[in-house]
C-alpha cells in the first residue's frame, strides 16, 4: 500500500475523509435544506456501496486513516449495513454523523463494525422548536435514541447549530445536560450555505457563548486534539464536556486535515469551496483517479475556500457556497 501523503501547498497533511452516503434526509432542518427542497442527483449518479469501498481504499492508500459517513441522513440508505461492514475491514477509524432517528435499528451493526463514536445533530431541547426547525414531530424519538447510544457505551457528541432568535436561550440547558451524562455538546456557529437564509447578525460567536456560560459556571479549558475543529471546555465537576466550533469568528483552517466526497462522487477540498472534482465518472471509466485527488488538494486555499474577507461576506455573494449543506455532506 502506498504511503504517499495528501499534502497541500501550505504543508497541511490530510488524513481524514468525510463521505456522504446520500442527499436524502428524514428531517428538513432549515439551515441544511432549503425550504423548497433540493434537486436530487439522478439515482445512477450516486456512489454505489462497492464504489464507496473502492474509492475509500484509494484514499487510504494516499494516507487517509479516518472516515466519517455523513448525509443527508446516512442511515436511510437501504444498503447501509453493507457499506459499514465493508468499510470496517479497512485500516481506518470509522465514524458517522446522524440525526439518531434510526439508530435503534442499527446498534448491533455499529458495534460489530467497530463504530464507537457518533455525532448526533440536535439543535434544540424544546419539542415544539424541534418540530419547527425539522418539520417533523420526532423529538422524543431522537432523545430516546441518544440515551440508548449512551447506555450502550457510545461516545456521543451533540452538534448544535446556534442561530440567534431561535436557540441561543438554550445554551445553558445544553451545558447542564453534561452534568450527569457523559455527553459532549458542540456548539456550531451558523455557517452560510445555499438556501439557508444565513446572515451575520444571526451568528452567536465563540465569545458570546463563553461569556454566557462563564456567567453561570466555573469553566475549565480542556486540551484540544491535533487538527481539532472545536475548542473544548468542561464545567468543573460535570461528567460531560462542551465545545465550540467557531468556523466564522475564530477559524481553524491552518490545521485543516479534512477532505470531502459527496454522494454523487465529487471531491471537495474545503467545506466552503465551490470548486469540486468529479471522481466517479473517471473511476467508472477505469481511469486512475489518484492524480485528480492530488490536483484537487493542491488547489486548496489557505482558508474558507478562498474567501479573503469573511467578515464582509453577504448572503448573495458569488463566493458563498452554491451547494446546500445537505448536498455537501456535513
Amino acid at each position: 500500500m502506498s504511503t504517499t501523503k495528501l499534502q497541500d501547498k501550505f504543508g497541511r497533511i490530510h488524513d481524514y475523509l468525510r463521505i456522504s452516503l446520500t442527499e436524502k434526509c428524514n428531517l428538513r432542518c432549515s439551515y441544511c435544506m432549503p425550504e423548497e427542497g433540493v434537486q436530487l442527483s439522478p439515482r445512477d449518479s450516486i456512489l454505489s456501496a462497492q464504489e464507496i469501498y473502492d474509492i475509500a481504499n484509494i484514499f487510504i492508500g494516499l494516507g487517509i486513516n479516518k472516515i466519517r459517513l455523513t448525509g443527508g441522513e446516512p442511515l436511510i440508505r437501504k444498503d447501509f449495513k453493507d457499506i459499514i461492514k465493508a468499510l470496517s475491514t479497512l485500516p481506518i477509524k470509522l465514524t458517522m454523523t446522524t440525526n439518531a432517528l434510526l439508530v435503534d435499528k442499527f446498534i448491533d451493526d455499529l458495534k460489530k463494525c467497530g463504530i464507537t463514536s457518533l455525532n448526533v445533530s440536535l439543535d434544540t431541547l424544546n419539542p415544539a422548536k424541534f418540530q419547527q426547525i425539522t418539520k417533523r414531530d420526532k423529538f422524543q424519538q431522537t432523545i430516546d435514541n441518544i440515551n440508548l447510544l449512551i447506555k450502550n457505551g457510545f461516545h456521543v457528541k451533540i452538534n448544535v447549530v446556534l442561530m440567534k432568535g431561535f436557540n441561543e436561550n438554550e445554551i445553558l440547558d445544553f451545558v447542564n445536560w453534561t452534568k450527569k451524562d457523559n455527553i459532549h455538546i458542540r456548539f456550531i456557529e451558523f455557517m452560510p450555505f445555499d438556501g439557508n437564509k444565513w446572515e451575520w447578525n444571526r451568528i452567536i460567536s465563540l465569545k458570546e457563548i463563553l461569556d454566557m456560560i462563564d456567567a453561570q459556571h466555573k469553566v475549565i479549558k480542556l486540551l484540544d486534539g491535533k487538527n481539532s475543529t472545536s475548542k473544548a471546555y468542561q464545567v468543573l465537576g460535570y461528567n460531560g464536556t462542551f465545545a465550540v466550533i467557531s468556523s466564522m469568528t475564530n477559524h481553524f483552517c491552518g490545521s485543516c486535515n479534512r477532505l470531502r466526497l459527496t454522494a454523487n462522487g465529487k471531491m471537495k477540498n474545503c467545506l466552503f469551496s465551490n470548486e469540486e472534482v468529479d471522481l466517479l465518472t473517471p473511476f467508472r471509466n477505469e481511469k486512475d483517479i489518484t492524480p485528480l485527488i492530488q490536483n484537487c488538494l493542491i488547489k486548496k486555499n489557505s482558508k474558507h475556500g478562498g474567501i479573503k474577507e469573511l467578515s464582509k461576506l453577504n448572503y448573495d455573494d458569488p463566493l458563498m457556497s452554491q451547494r446546500s449543506m445537505i448536498t455537501i455532506g456535513g
